[in-house]
């Protein structure tokens, strides 16, 4: 028997338990140490005791009563303040997680549950392949009371063992650690050394799920609901263990910023199919609202996008998934990069800026009025709105100037009622001033909301983008009719199989026969029959990204002040004050006039300071504040993206700005 004196004066008994995968019981070990030894010292120690010949490269010490994984190996137990009664864990890093994709497909993948989610994403989208990592976030999806008295054998989380080989597959043929540019397995090397794979299995699209599955996933959502859902955002600043995730857990992975940087169908392929699932089921579930004619909208376009999914013809193969050559997409992406750059940073025709005349109706919704719409003669030159009572007096003083810069320009159309609207908010000191804006034919809305587009940025009509933007918007009116293009004739409903309810939410399934769903989509399918696969999911994405309540995060807050809860809508560029009674905004405030922002940590609060001495106040009661805090500053972080392809990604700014100091 060892004396104590053999010991040390200083030395006490530390119990650690041994984690290990491929064995079904930890090991305990206790040890005689000092507070003078490290980390490394007694992470070293321990594996002699083990006597285990394997690799204990991916261990690290873990904390249970702290939370808290001990990974400065060169610090010593005092300075941890670890002692005798302390419960340490000898566990791997890297362990299994049911991770759900946008496309509502489970993988289970080894991922990293010591590093900050910042970098577990990163290193979770490398595997994926998919580029712009920082959009994306992990979800704890909250519980579903309608399970809690059953098991849950929900097939959208059962593991597809298949797409996980595939993933694991094409990672090891070169996506991770890539044999180089030229490989023989098409792994290519883009900017940043991120590698990608023509192959990639992301990339193929979900075929529908059947009505009956849909309606049992569908959830009518309030403002409310979609609060508590928004809450499980996971922090980024800390590891998966550190927030109480185990082994095995789900989660979803899920585009949580809703600013789609640099989309390249090139390098992109799985990262946009992934994106466009996000954005199908967000419609189906109705997460986001829209008009029935917007819905039988993207029903036609899934029918689209399924159609050429299931088509297997070399034609379709080529066409989407052609094994590019490097150098040549290289020089192409370099070509549209010079023309780009040179079309929009070209100064404007200083001898002429274009300027739009025409009579068109205007609405204020806060003024009071018998007759909402009004008729004016509207003047749009720069970047400023200028209407007068009638055309012959609009060489005189205007009877109101709407300056432009900075505002937000939403569609208020409706193409078969032949309603052609613009809704403006245009900052204020306090907010933002709602207009409406209502054009009379197609043509005269595409000119003139291009023109608001362009003038919220700051530009002007003579940018060469003018044209573009105006045919763009003619293109997308066209696809949202419901009527066949002029020479085409309506299909039959028994001309082509199609399960029609399988492409709309179940709210539609019930208000409308199959028959009668099936005609009015394939109706609708005749504007984007021609369209190739990627431009279907591209024009689906911007379907997606013009609808009004497009990505918005709603959360209950108690603003300063006040004595009920409202709600707080985040969005990309805004914050929005909504009314939880009615869902209607109250007040709108920029990130572009945000001077400063931070918490309170002791009272939990948030403070944010806006230009002209605005200033609000409030804590959060649905989550906690730490998620709205990381919300502002990661989209702020966003915004200081350039377009230079060689920039590496600043994590130090990020966790700067959605961190916090607690």
């Amino acid at each position: 028997m060892i004396k104590a004196a053999e010991y040390g004066h200083n030395s006490w008994e530390l119990s650690v338990v041994v984690d290990q995968q491929d064995l079904e019981e930890s090991m305990r070990f206790k040890m005689r140490v000092e507070g003078t030894l490290h980390i490394g010292g007694l992470m070293l120690k321990l594996v002699e005791k083990i006597k285990a010949p394997q690799d204990w490269s991916d261990h690290a010490l873990w904390w249970d009563q702290k939370s808290c994984w001990l990974l400065k190996t060169h610090w010593t137990l005092d300075k941890y303040g670890i002692q005798a009664d302390a419960d340490l864990h000898y566990t791997p890093q890297h362990k299994p997680l049911c991770l759900q994709l946008p496309s509502m497909r489970t993988l289970r993948l080894n991922v990293s549950f010591s590093s900050v989610v910042f970098k577990t994403v990163a290193e979770i989208c490398r595997l994926l392949n998919i580029r712009r990592s920082e959009e994306l976030s992990l979800l704890k999806p909250p519980d579903d009371p309608r399970k809690k008295k059953k098991k849950d054998k929900s097939p959208e989380w059962q593991v597809d063992e298949m797409l996980t080989k595939d993933i694991l597959d094409s990672t090891a043929t070169g996506v991770s650690g890539s044999p180089g540019f030229y490989s023989t397995s098409m792994t290519f090397q883009t900017e940043n050394g991120f590698h990608y794979n023509p192959k990639n299995p992301l990339a193929k699209c979900q075929l529908n799920l059947p009505s009956d599955e849909l309606a049992k996933m569908f959830q009518p959502l309030d403002l409310e609901d979609k609060a508590v859902i928004n809450a499980g955002w996971l922090d980024s600043s800390r590891s998966l263990m550190e927030q109480g995730i185990q082994e095995s857990d789900r989660l979803q992975l899920r585009f949580k910023y809703h600013c789609f940087f640099d989309l390249n169908p090139k390098y992109d392929a799985g990262r946009i199919t992934q994106l466009y699932e996000q954005a199908r089921w967000s419609i189906l579930l109705e997460e986001i609202d829209c008009t029935e004619e917007e819905m039988l909208m993207f029903a036609s376009l899934q029918y689209h996008i399924c159609k050429l999914t299931s088509m297997s013809t070399d034609q379709n193969n080529r066409s989407d998934e052609a094994e590019v050559d490097e150098v040549e997409a290289a020089l192409s992406s370099l070509e549209m990069t010079l023309e780009g750059g040179t079309a929009d940073s070209l100064l404007e025709d200083i001898t002429d800026i274009p300027k739009l005349e025409d009579s068109l109706k205007l609405f204020r919704p806060k003024r009071l009025t018998l007759k909402p719409y009004k008729e004016y003669w509207f003047v749009f030159k720069d970047t400023t709105i200028s209407y007068y009572k009638n055309k012959e007096s609009a060489s005189g003083e205007p009877m109101e100037q709407l300056h432009l810069r900075g505002c937000e320009v939403v569609p208020d159309v409706n193409v078969t009622d032949k309603k052609f609207g613009i809704k403006l908010l245009i900052p204020v000191a306090d907010g933002m001033n709602e207009v409406y804006i209502r054009c009379e034919t197609e043509t005269q809305y595409a000119k003139w909301k291009a023109a608001c587009i362009l003038a919220s940025k700051g530009k002007t009509m003579a940018y060469s983008s003018y044209r573009t933007e105006v045919k763009n918007i003619q293109s997308f009116l066209q696809m949202k009719s419901l009527a066949p293009p002029s020479g085409q004739t309506s299909p039959a409903p028994d001309s082509m199989e199609m399960n029609a309810e399988s492409f709309v939410s179940p709210r539609y399934v019930k208000k409308y026969k199959s028959k009668q769903l099936t005609t009015r989509i394939l109706e609708a399918h005749q504007n984007v029959s021609k369209l190739s696969l990627m431009d279907a999911k591209m024009r689906f994405i911007e379907a997606w990204q013009s609808l009004p309540e497009f990505g918005i995060k709603y959360y209950v807050v108690r603003f300063r002040g006040s004595k009920k809860d409202e709600l707080l809508g985040i969005s990309y560029n805004r914050l929005i004050r909504i009314d939880m009674a009615t869902g209607l905004p109250v007040t709108t405030w920029r990130f572009s006039n945000m001077k400063q922002w931070n918490v309170n940590w002791e009272i939990r609060q948030v403070a944010i300071d806006f230009d002209q001495n605005v200033s609000l106040a409030f804590s959060c009661v649905s989550c906690d504040c730490k998620v709205v805090h990381e919300y502002i500053g990661g989209y702020i972080f966003l915004s200081t993206r350039s377009k230079d392809q060689n920039e590496t990604l600043d994590e130090d700014l990020f966790h700067k700005l959605t961190g916090g100091q607690e």
